[in-house]
């Protein structure tokens, strides 16, 4: 059977399979958005777990948009205006796909980032969009870019991660957020917010979501991956009623409805008493990781190389002279460390600088270390 025409020009995830490769003993690995699965809070998700047998109305059919008691604590906890609704994911990366099927039309133009998320640059190729990118600074967007973009170029989306940035770690300050806002009122252009590492902010104090100067211009994507755990695959898409009307008719098609058992489990999780404590703990053990392996590369590596600083997330970028960042990655697993190239977070036709995307949250010190030392090497042999 011959594959459909979108999907021949998408290549497979490079993160998800050289995850394949890196559970290996011998590898230690930077390479993908891993959380330290030492540190899910299994303890404080036990009781609701041990409950569900007597909960059987969870295991039948359910309502698409998701289980009714968690949908309220999000409009709560989330302060969701009353024209604005919210549907719950299997995970904020089917939110993406959901919005994608349900906006973009092929050739639509579509604004990302540049470097973006690759789960984003794999949805929007899907659904057949023209992507457009804007340049990054250390502060977000270069905003005379985007506004040129809006100005000139009839732009349906702009989707971006304002918050711990994956994959260079930027976080937008408050100015580019209210600029964003205005921009996408002014040009009647839809930003989609994706705040999967908002939560994971251990230095600095906390900003206004981009969206909240565009409310009604934009569609907020969340995720409990990285709070909670990946495996039971839950996010939130929230936004205007009628907008959300129309994911919750796209997510019928695509699955009837996101597990119900685990949405109970969940909410249990974010209401008890221990969950603040937990995400304290997270926050600190993630930041002493950060902190240990920015200034084991500012000392093993040679000056040419420069990473930048983070103030939450999961990833620090380091920047290298130029070169093939490919064939570097391939020679660093030969070496004993995974590690991802810049080239997979850009899009076909954008120019990318040499980098590679470190992940600092699975890997403990000592292991951090030792990753850096052959890092280290193989960089002073190739560059």
């Amino acid at each position: 059977m011959m594959r459909a025409t979108s999907l021949q020009n998408i290549k497979p995830s490079y993160i998800r399979e050289i995850l394949s490769v890196a559970n290996s003993k011998d590898i230690i690995s930077l390479a993908g958005g891993l959380p330290d699965q030492a540190t899910f809070p299994l303890s404080l998700m036990q009781s609701s777990l041990n409950n569900l047998t007597t909960l059987p109305s969870l295991f039948q059919y359910g309502n698409t948009a998701g289980y009714a008691p968690l949908l309220n604590y999000f409009k709560r906890h989330y302060q969701i205006p009353s024209s604005h609704e919210a549907i719950v994911c299997t995970g904020s990366q089917q939110g993406l796909d959901l919005i994608a099927r349900a906006f973009v039309n092929p050739q639509d133009k579509v604004v990302l980032e540049a470097p973006s998320y690759l789960g984003a640059i794999q949805v929007f190729g899907l659904a057949q969009a023209k992507i457009e990118s804007v340049s990054q600074q250390a502060d977000g967007p270069n905003l005379q870019e985007l506004e040129a973009f809006f100005a000139q170029r009839d732009i349906t989306l702009f989707y971006a991660v304002p918050d711990f940035h994956n994959p260079t770690g930027v976080c937008w300050s408050l100015a580019v957020r209210q600029k964003v806002g205005q921009l996408c009122q002014q040009y009647n252009v839809t930003l989609i917010e994706d705040v999967p590492y908002r939560e994971l902010r251990f230095s600095g104090n906390e900003l206004p979501l981009a969206s909240s100067f565009c409310p009604d211009h934009s569609l907020v994507l969340r995720s409990f991956s990285k709070i909670a755990t990946p495996g039971i695959r839950l996010g939130l898409v929230s936004g205007k009623s009628d907008w959300i009307a129309a994911l919750n008719t796209v997510k019928q098609a695509a699955d009837l409805h996101s597990n119900m058992p685990m949405q109970a489990v969940l909410l249990d999780l974010l209401q008890h008493e221990e969950f603040p404590n937990h995400l304290d703990k997270l926050r600190n053990l993630y930041h002493e990781r950060c902190q240990a392996l920015i200034n084991l590369l500012t000392h093993e590596l040679p000056s040419y190389c420069e990473v930048n600083k983070v103030d939450g997330g999961m990833f620090v970028w380091l920047l290298l002279p130029s070169c093939d960042v490919d064939a570097l990655a391939k020679s660093a697993l030969t070496k004993g460390v995974a590690v991802v190239p810049s080239s997979v977070f850009y899009h076909q036709e954008t120019k990318n600088e040499s980098a590679l995307r470190l992940n600092f949250t699975n890997s403990n010190t000592e292991e951090l270390t030792e990753a850096v030392k052959r890092l280290a090497k193989v960089i002073k042999d190739y560059c």
